[in-house]
């Protein structure tokens, strides 16, 4: 069994955009400048010591308290309450740091009364957006989305959007925490969109790592590494030493997942030396949580049991509750390898109990999986049936594919061990499918080309090192040469800077290369995963089954027959970058019969003008398809009467135009829904594909979706501009 600790690395990461009530900070050198120029002890100059700072408390704390109190001791002897508001604001935020959560909300108070005796409505949402992230690292998350809430509000007024933005970020932290990613993923697209508006690199980064961690949650860790991994490079850039903390446990936290140990121990090894150097108390905890983790996965388990312990008593002396929980879970997991399930029940039970009191479902699904195996060791079947399947329900509920996988595989035990062999297959195949799923050879692929590509840029940066270091000795060494033998020396400096730029052109060349390559991977990957889902291959050899059981003969072979083509039209036609539209034709005719043999929900047609040689044109696979599933699944919910699926095909102007239409309860009717969120990924899949097919193929690729209503007919109608090629072979 395995848990995704994400609490510490959500808390931590909202406090890297907090501004302080201020629009932007300008860089350190230019304040040191300005201090030097302006010497008058006036509210100017406390307002650049509080600037100072405020630049400084990510990566030098001592610095930051120095002028933090020169900030303060000015703003006291002017009466200065803007100044002083800032100062106890800052207070705070150190303070939470440290964990003293406390404390921080005393100074986050007195900064309030200031900034409300002032009536600074920004430095009033500061404080709100400032409390929100205190009782969201106390797991008090309705009163974080109040606050939250409260700033945004405010901010909406003012029109501060970078503090629109970071209210964003922090609501969708919570929201991921809790295990309600659509509402999650919704926040951070909108923060996406807002930062890339205003350009604002660092909101972008800030997104960008946090959605790492919704993609580390869902299993998805090719991702989560590639977010990750660009959200260190950007901090290693501004020296950020808290946020490269975060990133780097982040990263050694998927090594982990994906078991590896190597690569694990060598990311938290740098997040621990960078964690001590600057007092981080907290991630301190985390890292030592997955030390005991790392030396779990090599089965020394009493060194496990040391830093669990001591994870999970500094997470008590923290008062950090969902730490010690996580704790909890992780100590009976030990206990129970150490074959002790009594004293592992026992730790089980404290972190379920502790979850729920908290609102923390996923730490909860995992109790629960420890629990059940604390009785399956003790083979008391009956006992452990009830809490598996709550755990299974957890996890299907929040798409959490390490904990459907853990519960399929505890089922498919009980049910063998008591004699219901169906049901433990079925569930060993659908462990098998989510095992498969989460450690597929395209994962495997993907995180070598990630690794691949960082080694690249090491070694590019190490070259123009190497670079810098030869043209400074050759520059030196010139100096103390002949005046006849400069011209000389100069000449292989020439030879070395030429030979030097074409190896990093060649560098730079290949590494846009693998870029491409990688990105048109993930969109086939997302493609394919969109296609033929494990859902719907059980759900169609269940009904084969059924037809089976009922002795269905005729129908159940005929099924069959259209099911085996089917998939494997779709599985060969991955492979090809563009099929015939014949094929891609046929297996629309295969995948609609299907669909509908069982008890014709819907009739269907597909139309291709007679101008259109099918035999002729090339195709991208499999892009019509996903439409004409969002039609079967979501246009005829709860419709009765006769139920229509009509796709044409023609060619206008030399472009050839697909339309999927439906008599259904049209997009409108349908965008409050939850299963919106998968037809906007089955147009965003589409869309990023044919960005690239179009320069490809240099044809032009597009998508229309509108509701029938606006023609006065009632449905959804979807036009595609597919870009398409001749066969040369025809």
């Amino acid at each position: 069994m395995r848990f995704t600790f994400r609490f510490l690395l959500l808390f931590l990461f909202s406090h890297l955009i907090w501004t302080g009530g201020l629009a932007q900070t300008p860089a350190i050198d230019s304040l040191k400048n300005e201090l030097e120029l302006h010497q008058q002890r006036d509210t100017t100059q406390a307002l650049n010591f509080y600037r100072l700072a405020f630049e400084y408390f990510r990566w030098d704390q001592n610095l930051a308290l120095t002028y933090l109190q020169k900030a303060e001791e000015l703003s006291d002897s002017l009466n200065f309450k803007a100044g002083k508001a800032r100062v106890f604001y800052l207070r705070g935020i150190l303070e939470s740091i440290q964990s003293n959560f406390p404390e921080s909300l005393k100074y986050f108070e007195q900064s309030l009364d200031l900034y409300e005796s002032i009536q600074d409505q920004n430095g009033i949402a500061s404080i709100q957006t400032a409390f929100g992230i205190t009782h969201s690292s106390l797991s008090e998350y309705d009163q974080a989305l109040f606050y939250y809430r409260k700033a945004a509000d405010i901010y909406q007024k003012t029109g501060n959007e970078r503090e629109l933005i970071t209210t964003l970020i922090n609501s969708a932290n919570v929201y991921s925490e809790t295990g309600r990613y659509e509402e999650a993923i919704s926040n951070f697209e909108e923060a996406l969109f807002r930062s890339e508006a205003t350009h604002d690199e660092e909101g972008v980064a800030s997104v960008r790592s946090n959605m790492g961690v919704i993609y580390q949650a869902q299993g998805n860790y090719p991702m989560a590494l590639e977010s990750f991994n660009k959200s260190l490079d950007y901090k290693r850039k501004t020296n950020d030493s808290l946020s490269m903390t975060v990133m780097l446990y982040n990263i050694g936290d998927t090594y982990h997942l994906l078991k590896k140990t190597d690569k694990a121990l060598e990311s938290f090894r740098e997040a621990l030396n960078l964690a001590q150097k600057n007092d981080y108390s907290s991630i301190l905890t985390a890292i030592n949580s997955n030390l005991g983790k790392v030396y779990a996965q090599k089965k020394e388990y009493e060194k496990a049991l040391i830093f669990y312990k001591i994870s999970m008593e500094s997470s008590q002396e923290l008062g950090n509750i969902k730490q010690t929980a996580i704790s909890l879970v992780y100590i009976g997991e030990v206990y129970l390898a150490l074959q002790r399930p009594a004293i592992a029940r026992e730790n089980f039970s404290q972190a379920i109990q502790i979850a729920k009191e908290t609102g923390l479902p996923s730490i909860q699904a995992n109790g629960l999986l420890g629990l059940a195996e604390t009785y399956l060791d003790e083979k008391n079947y009956g006992k452990a049936l009830p809490y598996t399947e709550q755990a299974n329900l957890i996890g299907k509920d929040l798409e959490l594919l390490e904990v459907q996988k853990n519960a399929a595989h505890q089922l498919s035990e009980i049910f063998k061990n008591t004699e219901q062999y169906q049901k433990a297959l079925s569930h060993y195949q659908t462990y098998k499918s989510l095992n498969d799923s989460l450690f597929n050879k395209e994962n495997i692929e993907r995180i070598t080309q990630l690794e691949y590509e960082y080694k690249y840029k090491q070694a590019l940066d190490s070259a123009n090192i190497r670079e810098l270091k030869l043209t400074r000795t050759v520059f030196d060494t010139s100096q103390d040469l002949a005046k006849t033998r400069q011209n000389y020396l100069w000449a292989i400096i020439g030879i070395l800077l030429i030979s030097i730029a074409m190896g990093t052109m060649i560098f730079i060349e290949k590494l846009k290369n693998e870029k491409s390559k990688t990105k048109n991977a993930i969109v086939e990957q997302k493609l394919l995963r969109s296609q033929m889902t494990p859902h719907f291959i059980f759900n169609s050899l269940s009904v084969l089954q059924g037809m089976i059981l009922n002795k269905e003969e005729l129908k159940s072979v005929s099924y069959l027959s259209k099911f085996s083509k089917l998939l494997r039209i779709i599985l060969e036609n991955s492979r090809d970058k563009l099929v015939l539209l014949s094929k891609e034709i046929t297996a629309m005719e295969n995948y609609l019969s299907l669909h509908n043999l069982e008890d014709n929900q819907f009739d269907y047609s597909i139309d291709v003008a007679p101008s259109i040689d099918t035999k002729s044109l090339l195709i991208p696979p499999m892009l019509i398809q996903p439409f004409v599933e969002n039609a079967i699944e979501h246009a005829f919910l709860g419709q009765c009467g006769e139920n229509k699926i009509e796709i044409s095909l023609r060619l206008d102007q030399q472009q050839l135009i697909c339309t999927i239409s439906d008599n259904g309860i049209g997009i409108a009717t349908q965008a409050g829904s939850r299963s919106s969120t998968k037809k906007s990924l089955a147009t965003t899949i589409t869309s990023e594909r044919l960005k690239i097919l179009s320069k490809d193929l240099k044809m032009k690729g597009e998508i229309r979706i509108a509701d029938r209503s606006k023609f006065n007919e009632k449905g959804t109608l979807v036009t595609l501009t597919i870009p398409y090629k001749h066969n040369q072979e025809s």
